[in-house]
């Protein structure tokens, strides 16, 4: 099950023509590649691109309705593959997934692509998950554009411009037979809005009718020397082609031009950032009614030379907001401008900063020095976003002092069934020694962080086992461990990590994680999954996978919260004999994702008057020792310190949080590493039977005689 259900929200789908679209920014690219006569829709999921793949899920009725074809592909290079329907046929197709990490696995297939060119529109819409939002490598995506030659488009954070520039996009891409990328930063994904919204078309030619009626074009497969043709074929006549149509449908944008001897030129997806800064510096509006002239790159790949040339003519200055580095389009326009003479100085990274998210503080301070610099008569007082941070009223400036403020790294949720895995195999470590791990990417990642401070690297999605392969010393006593979600296995890693490991005879250890969703990415089914899904093919056995590729020592632990047979089979995989690769194929499912499916029901068996059981775990005040050794080993959030009770001892106590969910993992830890018996567990009955009532009875009755025997001993020794 995804991590939540666009039902209601699709249903915005069906709008007509002049119906108006309320909603947010992925469930307008999907109306708009509706409206635009998608053929057919692939991709694969990741921040903050997830809810496009999600709300296409749960769109299969108006998809089927329009003939649409739709997959969950395997990878993005999976994705990027499908959009090869559209090199011989008329078929518009799309594909999305997450920003640079995407394009990495993509890129063969994109280059590809864009070296034989295409007939029918392709779109590969990206959410750029660049900057203080992030969870990957601070990337930029221009680069692809530029290395394959694929248009990049940079729409400015609006539901209007951006549904246009998927209806554009496709047309650019038809009439310069060019893939296209639709560049959508974190903010436009979520950003809410409104437009008028268009019928739905059916595609011109479906996935179904190309199927019918092959169609084959030696010229376009990549090939020598067809391959060379392709690359002159690209400068002498997709680009001219690209470039006329950018113009004469006006993609670009200008705002107030001529009005002033100095003007921004800035990328389309910042504009919502660059006006914020020009209203603080009194020189815009809330609406965009900017007062120094604008340049707006909705397209910012390729740079059209005779525009730039033209905002530029009239003007001494001209500041370039460009967000990250390195600075393609400056070098770009710094070029074109000194190749036609223009007088124009271009400002840019001098006056912002180099690297980083351009949030719209970033960009006051900048705008604000270039005014100044050229036009201080329309600069009054600086912006407080702008004063040093430790001026008391800059937003900035410390309130308390740094001491105080702990850093909170991102870490397990509560009831996480991976923190007992790594929780095992600290206490494995202790009794075979410390071992090199290599981390993936995925939930299991936050094991790097304390308490546990497992994984030296990470090298990519699925690549854990790969990372791993050339720490396999022959004549070491030890064996590298790598870890692997069950995500990433099924995305890369059953033929990079096991299938390498299995050929090169490799000695790792290799621990899938396997919580029965790709989790990391918004709870999506895996192949792997134990789920009825009525659209796709899952309960497929990791280990039944690894076996088939030769892996002969695996083991799947059902029960990962049984943490002393976790830590057993940890010592028993890192000192067995056997030779090639030991695969540990870790289940218990996603707790988010448990919850999200338990709680209605119990929700529902409450409301209907039915016996419901909820489990807490709890510290007996009394027992607790003060030595914390169960926060140090688990790190559970709902595991907390309170006063002491016994006036005699001052250290601190351990004690649970009501966001307890009754996973064990606590007592389960202080049974596996012999700590204090201090942990209770406790049922809570909601619509108790009769039978509950009458056991409850009888049990308060004779806790009640014993607790007379001790209340007789101490009636000799309390104060008078």
């Amino acid at each position: 099950m995804a991590e939540r259900s666009f039902a209601e929200e699709v249903k915005k789908l069906r709008l007509g023509d002049g119906e108006e679209f309320h909603g947010e920014g992925i469930l307008a690219v999907t109306k708009a590649l509706l409206q635009s006569g998608v053929s057919y829709v692939g991709g694969y999921q990741g921040a903050p691109i997830s809810h496009l793949m999600d709300v296409l899920g749960d769109a299969q009725d108006i998809l089927s309705e329009l003939d649409v074809y739709f997959e969950n592909s395997a990878s993005e290079a999976t994705a990027g593959a499908m959009l090869a329907a559209s090199v011989h046929y008329p078929l518009r197709g799309a594909v999305t997934f997450k920003s640079t990490v995407g394009f990495n696995v993509a890129s063969d297939a994109l280059a590809n692509l864009a070296s034989g060119g295409v007939k029918g529109g392709a779109l590969v819409i990206i959410g750029e998950d660049y900057g203080e939002g992030a969870s990957i490598m601070q990337e930029r995506t221009h680069a692809f554009a530029m290395k394959s030659q694929m248009w990049l488009l940079d729409p400015r954070p609006n539901l209007t411009a951006i549904v246009d520039m998927v209806e554009k996009g496709f047309e650019l891409s038809e009439v310069s037979n060019t893939p296209v990328i639709l560049e959508l930063r974190l903010r436009s994904c979520h950003l809410h809005g409104a437009f008028t919204a268009k019928d739905n078309k059916r595609p011109s030619m479906t996935v179904s009718e190309a199927v019918q009626d092959p169609k084959r074009d030696l010229s376009r497969v990549v090939l020598p020397p067809a391959s060379f043709l392709h690359e002159q074929e690209k400068v002498s006549k997709r680009w001219p082609a690209a470039v006329k149509f950018i113009t004469e449908n006006k993609l670009n944008e200008t705002v107030n031009n001529g009005a002033m001897d100095i003007g921004i030129i800035l990328q389309g997806g910042l504009f919502n950032n660059v006006n914020r800064a020009l209203e603080l510096c009194g020189v815009s509006d809330a609406f965009g009614n900017s007062k120094i002239p604008l340049y707006i790159m909705n397209v910012t790949y390729p740079v059209i030379d005779q525009e730039v040339v033209d905002f530029c003519s009239d003007k001494r200055a001209v500041l370039l907001v460009e967000e990250g580095q390195p600075d393609f389009i400056e070098q770009n326009i710094q070029a074109i401008l000194r190749r036609n003479d223009a007088t124009a100085t271009l400002h840019g990274k001098d006056l912002l900063p180099v690297a980083g998210e351009y949030t719209p503080a970033a960009v006051t301070k900048g705008v604000h020095a270039f005014l100044l610099k050229y036009r201080p008569d329309l600069v009054g007082d600086a912006p407080v976003v702008t004063l040093p941070h430790d001026d008391p009223r800059s937003p900035f400036a410390p309130r308390i002092a740094p001491d105080l403020v702990q850093g909170r790294p991102p870490g397990f949720c509560t009831g996480c069934p991976e923190r007992p895995i790594f929780s095992a195999l600290t206490l494995a470590q202790r009794e075979v020694g410390e071992h090199y791990v290599s981390a993936d990417i995925g939930c299991h990642l936050f094991s790097i962080n304390a308490p546990f401070n497992i994984g030296a690297t990470t090298m990519g999605y699925g690549l854990g086992s790969a990372a791993a392969s050339a720490l396999n010393g022959a004549q070491a006593d030890k064996r590298a461990i790598a870890f692997m979600g069950d995500g990433g296995f099924w995305h890369n890693g059953l033929t990079s990590g096991v299938g390498n490991a299995v050929f090169n005879e490799n000695d790792q250890l290799l621990v899938i994680v396997d919580n029965a969703y790709s989790a990391a990415t918004g709870g999506q089914d895996v192949l792997s999954s134990s789920a009825d899904n009525p659209t796709r093919s899952t309960k497929h056995p990791i280990e039944r996978a690894v076996r088939g590729v030769g892996v002969k020592w695996a083991r799947t632990m059902t029960n990962t919260f049984k943490v002393d047979e976790m830590r057993d089979l940890f010592k028993e995989a890192l000192t067995t004999k056997e030779k090639g690769p030991k695969v540990i194929v870790a289940q218990s499912e996603c707790t988010l994702n448990k919850m999200r499916r338990e709680k209605p029901a119990k929700a529902a068996a409450v409301k209907a008057g039915k016996r419901v059981v909820n489990e807490r775990y709890g510290i007996d005040p009394e027992t607790c020792t003060g030595d914390h050794s169960c926060i140090r080993i688990s790190g559970c959030p709902s595991l907390s310190i309170k006063e002491n009770p016994d006036p005699m001892r001052k250290d601190p106590i351990a004690t649970t949080l009501s966001s307890c969910v009754g996973c064990g993992l606590c007592g389960e830890n202080a049974h596996a590493a012999a700590l204090c018996p201090s942990f209770y567990r406790a049922q809570v009955v909601i619509n108790p039977s009769r039978w509950d009532r009458f056991t409850t009875a009888i049990r308060t009755r004779y806790m009640s005689f014993l607790q007379r025997g001790v209340e007789r001993r101490l009636a000799g020794i309390e104060p008078a």
